[in-house]
Formats: C-alpha cells, sequence, structure tokens
C-alpha cells in the first residue's frame, strides 16, 4: 500500500478513526485504542499495534467483537452485521447445497448453545464444506479453549479488513 492510504488513514477524525477501525474489528475498545494509537508509519505498524491491542482484549471485548459478525452462512444477519465486507468474506456459503447450508444452520446453533457465544471462523477463501467442516471440529472444544480458537480467527479478519480498509483509501472510496 502507498504512502497516501496511510497518510489518509492517520488523518481521520477521531470519530471517522473509530468507525473505520470498528469495522475492521467490532470492539469499541479496539477500534479506540486503533485510533488513538494513530499516526501509523506504515501498515506493517499498523498490523503490529493491531495484534498488541487484540492480544490485551479480554473475554467480553473477545464475545463482542464475535457479535459484530453474522453466523455463517446468515445471508440476511451479512447485511445487519459486518458492514460492506462481511458479505464477501461469506461468499463460500453462496454455493453451498441445501444440506450444507441446512447443516451449517443447525451446527451455529448447536456450537453457541454448548459454546455459549457465536462460531466464529475466517471465512474468506473458504467453501461451505470446509467452513461446516471446521465447525465440526471446533464444537468437539471447550468453551475457553474455542473462545482463544475464535479470538484467532477473529484476528485473522481484521488483518483482511485492515488490508481493505488501506485499498478503500488508497483508491480514495472513502
Amino acid at each position: 500500500m502507498s504512502r497516501r492510504a496511510m497518510q489518509r488513514i492517520n488523518a481521520l477524525s477521531e470519530p471517522d478513526a473509530i468507525a473505520a477501525f470498528f469495522a475492521c474489528c467490532g470492539c469499541k475498545k479496539y477500534a479506540q485504542s486503533m485510533a488513538s494509537s494513530r499516526p501509523f508509519a506504515d501498515a506493517e505498524a499498523m498490523k503490529a499495534t493491531s495484534d498488541k491491542i487484540w492480544s490485551e482484549c479480554g473475554r467480553e471485548e473477545i464475545l463482542e467483537a464475535f457479535l459484530a459478525h453474522p453466523k455463517i452462512g446468515d445471508k440476511k444477519g451479512a447485511a445487519q452485521h459486518g458492514g460492506k465486507w462481511a458479505s464477501n468474506e461469506q461468499k463460500g456459503m453462496n454455493a453451498a447445497s441445501e444440506q450444507t447450508a441446512v447443516a451449517m444452520a443447525v451446527g451455529n446453533q448447536e456450537y453457541e448453545a454448548k459454546m455459549g457465544f457465536r462460531y466464529i471462523v475466517c471465512a474468506t477463501g473458504k467453501s461451505a464444506e470446509e467452513m461446516l467442516g471446521i465447525l465440526q471440529n471446533r464444537i468437539k472444544n471447550k468453551p475457553d479453549e474455542e473462545l482463544m480458537n475464535g479470538a484467532a480467527e477473529q484476528n485473522k479478519i481484521t488483518h483482511l479488513r485492515l488490508n481493505k480498509l488501506l485499498a478503500d483509501h488508497e483508491a480514495g472510496s472513502l
């Protein structure tokens, strides 16, 4: 990414920066901390800061970020949650057979009932069957382990969205 994109992000007003970072990770503490950590020298510095802030978030902040995501396969929820990027991130579900879509919906319910929170996976580039297989493997875990797995997946999603934020500012589309 160019310096210009980073300069545009660094120049955002505090409320606009908070909103931009909240779109990357739906946790208020994260977004506020990222906005107040500017200016960033470059994309790597921004991502390193993001990693540090995310690693300092506790259970409540992690769960807040999870709730900002639509359930995998929930097209209606993708429009309501996750902003402009969520539908594209889960596009692997668009080609799901009815059987896979139903299995994902049931799996989401079972996972949430067992874990107490939403199933989070970095869906970008994954097929519906792959996302379902990951869910079926992870549902066997204990809730504390899954909180950490979900937090790691959230961090992957955040990195992808930070790249999208940079690309949007590169193009001057914001």
